[in-house]
């Protein structure tokens, strides 16, 4: 598999993996190899298919993330789990690691988000403000130590950057995040944010697919135990 990376979960129509951190999930202006490419390859010379593969990006991922994806490898699954993250009954979950303390260990926070496409960033912005889109995320706080919260967040909306800055809107940037916390993180810094449980209905069966994976053990996230982030997706 392209850069190590780890088959969650595969059938005739879905194929989830573990995306690697530093690869952009699509092709950018970087013009680096990119997952969806790597992935079609991959089915392509594991099944020796001829022509092109199918491969359906339905949720992305920023590209210094790495964890849980789900691809579609048919354009009816594509399709179909497009409906489910439009109707909310795909699931996002993510661990992160912040600087600070949350207001309170359980919360919703709910902000109006505005993207600069030049550069590529993300502010919260008020009510009413043109181009502002609704970002919601519910989030537990697992833990603190040495001055960093580990926490669950359950993303409700996709948008771009969401948790990076509303975690740093509430005053608890991510570790490593050099775009939205470059005042408390260190330039070369991993930043720990970790895709952790994919869930929705099969796009044919409806069965309940849950993908799960938990991050890297190094640093921060060895701070608090395997079990407990294990735990907390349960």
């Amino acid at each position: 598999m392209p850069g190590s990376c780890q088959i969650l979960y595969e059938d005739n129509h879905l194929l989830g993996i573990v995306k690697p951190v530093n690869i952009p999930v699509q092709e950018d202006a970087t013009g680096d190899a990119d997952l969806l490419t790597l992935l079609k390859e991959d089915v392509k010379r594991r099944y020796d298919k001829p022509g092109n593969v199918y491969m359906g990006l339905v949720h992305r991922l920023d590209r210094p993330v790495g964890g849980a994806m789900v691809f579609a490898k048919t354009s009816k699954a594509a399709s179909r789990l497009s409906e489910s993250v439009r109707s909310r009954s795909f699931r996002k979950v993510y661990l992160t690691v912040v600087h600070g303390r949350l207001p309170a260990q359980n919360g919703r926070l709910r902000n109006i988000l505005l993207k600069n496409a030049k550069t590529n960033t993300v502010t919260v912005v008020r009510e009413g403000t043109p181009g502002g889109k609704e970002a919601i995320l519910d989030y537990t706080v697992l833990g603190f130590t040495e001055g960093f919260s580990l926490v669950k967040v359950d993303l409700l909306t996709g948008r771009s950057h969401q948790i990076r800055v509303q975690l740093a809107h509430a005053g608890c940037p991510l570790y490593g995040d050099q775009k939205y916390g470059a005042s408390v993180n260190k330039p070369g810094q991993q930043i720990a944010l970790w895709s952790s449980l994919v869930g929705f209905p099969h796009p044919v069966t409806k069965q309940e697919v849950e993908l799960i994976s938990l991050p890297p053990r190094q640093y921060p996230w060895d701070l608090w135990s395997e079990e407990l982030q294990e735990r907390a997706l349960r």
